[in-house]
């Protein structure tokens, strides 16, 4: 599985970004589809995660400011994020979760979002 990431960048305080991350390649019919990010110095943290059936977990941190959602026809998870703050400034992954009996996960290259004060 290949992931693409696209829509980082710099925007301030209180503004908006929408990442989109599209998976190609051996794509299982049920598999898990979300972002991670890294700050410097920090661990890598799951931000948000989508099922194929639409179940969707979040970060305490981001809950009511960013949606993920998802499109099953083009393999394409997206993130919108709302009211974002200097805290969220990390590096974001896309991540592609293959369920069992063979499990496995895929990742994006990384896209750098900063958000200025």
């Amino acid at each position: 599985v290949q992931l693409q990431a696209s829509g980082g960048g710099l925007v301030q305080a209180g503004g908006s970004l929408r990442l989109s991350c599209a998976a190609s390649g051996s794509i299982t019919r049920v598999n898990v589809m979300g972002w991670y990010r890294q700050a410097p110095g920090e661990e890598r943290e799951l931000v948000a995660a989508i099922t194929t059936g639409g179940y969707i977990s979040y970060a305490d941190s981001v809950k009511g400011r960013f949606t993920i959602s998802r499109d099953n026809s083009k393999n394409t998870v997206y993130l919108q994020m709302n009211s974002l703050k200097p805290e969220d400034t990390a590096v974001y992954y896309c991540i592609f979760r293959r369920p069992p009996p063979t499990p496995y996960d895929y990742w994006g290259q990384g896209t750098l979002v900063t958000v200025s004060s």
